[in-house]
């Protein structure tokens, strides 16, 4: 069993260097590429000013942000989810970046790139030369996108977990596929439990079996009987 995390962060800008800060992260546990239900979102206060810009892009503004916890009040919470799993984002560099300036600050150790997964990379390797995007892929693989008017980092989660297991080659239905048990954890069920078919061999009569043999006695060296 595959334990992952699919995350995504909203920010006041793009360069942590320059004094941009976090202020939204969102987080699905994924087992096996398929999320359990299990997440972390939480909203944080920026200890500075967001850009117009910015809020153009995600919507916050810093009074939507008043009486948010700060990082520092997070830092554990969010450390103690993510565990030590692989980390999956769509340009994952930029919310490792940005995260890893957060927990520098925090005075907490930052996260390993061995842990990084970036769906931007799989995407450019599979689909070279088209767009990429988010929006983009979940056009291509025909995922709702009416919801997302603008960018809401667990709304984004969602559609990535998406995008990310049409990536990994999707699921066949009724084969294997991952389902909730009531709680108890995702369960594996296999197609003849899906299906519900009793399998009924087919029997050759005595008939049947002397036609086959003179119909293949007429055959020129058959590739099976080599």
């Amino acid at each position: 069993m595959k334990r992952s995390i699919l995350f995504d962060t909203e920010t006041t800008g793009l360069d942590p260097r320059k004094g941009d800060r976090v202020i939204e992260i969102a987080a699905l546990e994924l087992i096996d590429d398929l999320p359990t239900g299990q997440h972390f979102h939480v909203l944080i206060h920026p200890e500075r000013d967001i850009p117009e810009e910015a809020t153009r892009v995600h919507g916050f503004t810093l009074a939507d942000l008043e009486g948010k916890p700060k990082f520092q009040e997070i830092a554990d919470g969010f450390l103690a989810f993510i565990g030590q799993d692989d980390m999956i984002a769509h340009n994952a560099r930029f919310d490792f970046g940005f995260l890893n300036a957060e927990l520098e600050r925090a005075g907490r150790a930052e996260l390993s790139l061995d842990r990084m997964v970036d769906t931007l990379d799989i995407a450019r390797e599979r689909y070279p030369g088209l767009p990429n995007s988010l929006d983009a892929l979940c056009r291509r693989f025909s995922i709702d996108l009416s919801a997302r008017t603008t960018h809401n980092a667990l709304l984004d989660c969602r559609l990535l977990a998406e995008v990310y297991l049409e990536l990994m080659g999707g699921r066949q239905r009724g084969l294997g596929l991952m389902v909730e048990d009531g709680g108890g954890g995702p369960v594996a069920h296999s197609y003849e439990r899906v299906s519900g078919r009793t399998p009924r061999p087919i029997v050759p009569s005595p008939e049947e079996l002397a036609a086959h043999a003179r119909f293949v006695e007429k055959l020129k060296e058959p590739i099976w009987s080599s």
